[in-house]
């Protein structure tokens, strides 16, 4: 993974899974694509939104972080 694309928090906030954009999210440094989820439609999953890290919030979640594993990594988060 030391090719991935940097990906900033505007740009994962642009992919918010809502009119037709895809669906990313942050977790432990990474971008994630869920867009085929049917978890994520609408661009959010409970209280979770699509477009954010959400790497704070997986401690909360009764989810491991292996459920992340069947998505693809699209890039890299940085800091702008």
């Amino acid at each position: 993974m030391d090719t991935l694309k940097k990906i900033t928090r505007q740009e994962l906030a642009c992919n918010n899974g809502l009119n037709g954009v895809a669906a990313w999210i942050g977790y432990k440094g990474y971008v994630y694509d869920v867009t085929p989820s049917p978890l994520f439609q609408h661009g959010k999953h409970y209280r979770l939104k699509v477009g954010e890290d959400l790497t704070p919030y997986m401690q909360e979640s009764p989810h491991l972080e292996d459920v992340l594993e069947k998505f693809p990594v699209v890039g890299e988060l940085v800091n702008e």
